[in-house]
């Protein structure tokens, strides 16, 4: 008898990747809670990083090298 859950789908890994959308759902609610200006439609059609620190740039009168950092450290290396 073998009692491997492994590939048992009633019992899940305890830590599934996410997929695409809900990471872009994560990432969008981390920017949203760190830069309260944007709205839902803002932030809908955020697609790239550089769209990010545009529109940071245009918001919050940062200069570039700054959103760029500010975007940097909230992404950890994650993409849109």
């Amino acid at each position: 008898m073998n009692n491997s859950t492994s590939n048992n789908p009633a019992n899940p890994p305890k830590s599934t990747p996410a997929s695409a959308a809900e990471s872009k759902q994560i990432i969008l609610k981390e920017i949203g809670v760190k830069w309260d200006k944007f709205s839902e439609q803002e932030l809908a059609a955020l697609k790239t990083k550089d769209d990010l620190i545009s529109q940071l740039v245009a918001k919050y009168s940062l200069d570039k090298a700054q959103a760029q950092r500010d975007v940097d450290a909230l992404m950890k290396g994650r993409s849109f």
